[in-house]
């Protein structure tokens, strides 16, 4: 269930015509033979975990993953029993160089993460099957752009992990006196060798709450679920 802060502004945001038309088009595209992921109840699944005062760590991605049952509304995050992406196995890479004793799991599940405080957001939340980006431009991004706003503003801290352009366009208003923003290359094959390898995001953002006296992350995943 989304939690009541994130709620409210969904709310909001659900009586704006942008919205209207957003989600007209994707119950539009949903009815015909084209595949939307992640499912409709998953959607949202990002803001079910931490409400905007708990949030501690936003990292920020792009669109969902378009492959079959990838998707389950978290960035970069796929369900047990789904096969670790490449920009997952990125992430595992770097924080395997970056966390201490940090042991390479063999799923995809972001969800303890997500449990802690993590906002595993994308900027777009929905995409066509095998169609990278099909949804952007309709919308969600005016959407994130809220959520965003919405932390800066009535979050008392948190740090912003920002990977790819599409994510970096999203922190030039953040506040950086009450804020972390940390940005870097997407991780992706195509991008990670050019600075995501080396970022160290996940200490940065530990050493940052640490100094502010917010219990850090637990990066650290099981290796199977």
């Amino acid at each position: 269930m989304i939690k009541p802060q994130w709620q409210q502004l969904v709310n909001r945001e659900a009586n704006k015509d942008y919205f209207q038309s957003l989600t007209s088009e994707i119950t539009k595209q949903r009815s015909s033979e084209i595949a939307i992921y992640p499912a409709e109840k998953y959607v949202f699944n990002a803001f079910n975990y931490a409400d905007i005062a708990d949030v501690k760590v936003v990292i920020l991605g792009q669109d969902p993953y378009h492959g079959k049952d990838q998707a389950h509304g978290l960035a970069f995050s796929v369900q047990s029993g789904i096969k670790v992406p490449p920009s997952l196995v990125n992430i595992y890479k770097e924080l395997s160089t970056d966390i201490k004793d940090f042991n390479t799991p063999k799923h995809g599940c972001l969800t303890q993460w997500a449990e802690q405080g993590v906002l595993l957001l994308n900027t777009v939340l929905t995409v066509q099957q095998a169609n990278a980006h099909s949804h952007a431009k309709l919308g969600w991004e005016t959407f994130t752009e809220q959520v965003i706003t919405e932390l800066n503003e009535n979050n008392d801290g948190c740090v912003f992990i920002l990977w790819g352009a599409h994510a970096h366009k999203k922190g030039k208003n953040i506040n950086q006196d009450k804020h972390l923003v940390l940005a870097g290359p997407h991780p992706s094959p195509l991008s990670a060798y050019r600075g995501f390898f080396g970022c160290q995001h996940f200490s940065q953002a530990n050493t940052w709450l640490a100094n502010y006296d917010i219990q850090p992350i637990n990066w650290h995943l099981p290796i199977e679920i």
